[in-house]
């Protein structure tokens, strides 16, 4: 099975430039969860990952300000193993919506796979 939890949007102060400090930024996260439950038919949320757990825990850890997006991708995947024992991959994606950089067009994204 799998959980999704998509197009969740957070503000924050991560980033190694000053405005991105000062400023803040607009993120996109998009979370992928691969997961056996311990059951043959999953009828109750104890027997599955509840996603309010999880997007709890990814808002108090982008509530943190964090100067690279590799280690807020890294950090979520990494507690999500954490604490669902029955998630088996973890896919997270990152993307700032707005770069201070003079003349770039676009967003950038970070993301990284963890399996137990």
């Amino acid at each position: 099975m799998k959980i999704y939890l998509n197009d969740l949007n957070f503000f924050g102060f991560h980033g190694l430039y000053e405005a991105e400090r000062k400023i803040g930024n607009q993120f996109k996260l998009d979370i992928e969860i691969d997961f056996t439950p311990n059951v043959e038919r999953v009828v109750q949320l104890d027997q599955t990952i509840d996603y309010v757990q999880v997007y709890n825990k990814v808002k108090e850890i982008m509530g943190t300000p964090t100067p690279l997006l590799e280690t807020l991708v890294d950090t979520i995947a990494a507690q999500i193993l954490e604490e669902h024992s029955i998630a088996e991959r973890v896919f997270v994606k990152i993307t700032k919506q707005k770069l201070f950089i003079e003349s770039f067009e676009g967003i950038t994204s970070v993301s990284t796979i963890r399996s137990r």
